[in-house]
């Protein structure tokens, strides 16, 4: 089971790969972001798209968590995006500011929670209407699982246009133990 100090730890290294890309990104010109590579979300651009869209239906669904934590006010009672692919902008600089925007309330939410908050279920339904309960623990696991999955997608189409985003090891912001 994470504790509340690894959730913070992922964090901060989500906000930090998320402006390490984003710095990336900006390097390479408009129509290349956009450009079809044949990968799962299409461009560059479409992969960091989803993890917009992916991470605002997960802090939608964080938000129902039964302590009504404060980081996530702001999402409660909202419609939650039925896809996937849902656009958040038609460009770097738009896209840049929902990102931004998520990684605040994802550091928010993680200095925010306590172990007890952790062990709590969610409940949630997922975009086919289909009901959950799982263990609110756990599925911070997967939010930041899936959000290293689709960075490294990210990343594979960023060094196959010539740009290197640098180190991406957790590793690198793990303290060393006394």
């Amino acid at each position: 089971m994470p504790t509340t100090h690894d959730i913070v730890l992922l964090a901060a290294y989500n906000a930090s790969m998320n402006r390490k890309l984003y710095d990336a990104a900006a390097r390479l010109p408009a129509h290349a972001l956009d450009a079809e590579h044949g990968a799962f979300f299409g461009s560059l651009l479409g992969t960091m798209n989803h993890l917009v869209a992916g991470d605002t239906i997960w802090l939608m669904r964080f938000a129902l968590h039964p302590a009504k934590l404060a980081s996530l006010a702001s999402l409660q009672g909202a419609t939650i995006p039925s896809d996937l692919r849902q656009r958040y902008g038609d460009d770097l600089p738009s896209l840049r500011q929902h990102r931004a925007r998520l990684d605040g309330m994802i550091v928010a939410l993680a200095a925010e929670l306590r172990p007890g908050h952790l062990e709590a279920t969610l409940v949630y339904r997922n975009s086919r209407g289909i009901d959950y309960r799982k263990h609110f623990g756990t599925l911070l696991l997967h939010f930041f699982n899936h959000q290293t999955h689709h960075r490294g997608q990210a990343s594979t189409l960023l060094t196959q246009a010539g740009i290197d985003i640098g180190v991406t090891d957790l590793l690198e912001l793990i303290g060393d133990v006394p």
